[in-house]
């Protein structure tokens, strides 16, 4: 992964164009593989922090389709990343992937712009899906 938690796509240059805002960089390299592989998503990026996130989506508009992020950040929080991308014109898809998926996140996500809400830990399967 290259430095600042940002990696270039490994995929087939097919599928959505997603970022991935997720802090681990063993769940960040283990969900890259497997959306690319399950879901035609190619990871155009990862960021690990608010701050990341943000910058990269104000660099590149329309650089992604999608973001897939993660509530709990090396900095700042998810809820942040939503709240930002809900200001542009046509933000992307925003889908939001946690272990904090309790129905009052949910609301909380929904309630800020998330399409999705999805549990980390149990509904993977159903994120390859919505893809």
């Amino acid at each position: 992964m290259a430095a600042g938690g940002r990696i270039g796509s490994a995929t087939r240059g097919d599928g959505l164009r997603a970022l991935l805002v997720e802090d681990s960089t063993l769940i960040a390299e283990n969900l890259c593989a497997t959306l690319s592989e399950s879901a035609a998503v190619d990871i155009v990026a990862t960021a690990r922090s608010q701050h990341e996130a943000c910058a990269w989506m104000d660099s590149r508009i329309n650089g992604c389709d999608v973001a897939i992020i993660d509530i709990f950040l090396k900095e700042g929080d998810g809820l942040g990343v939503l709240r930002h991308i809900a200001r542009y014109d046509h933000p992307p898809t925003r889908l939001v992937l946690t272990n904090y998926a309790t129905d009052d996140m949910r609301s909380r996500c929904r309630a800020l712009g998330a399409d999705a809400v999805f549990d980390k830990s149990t509904e993977i399967e159903e994120l390859i899906a919505w893809l």
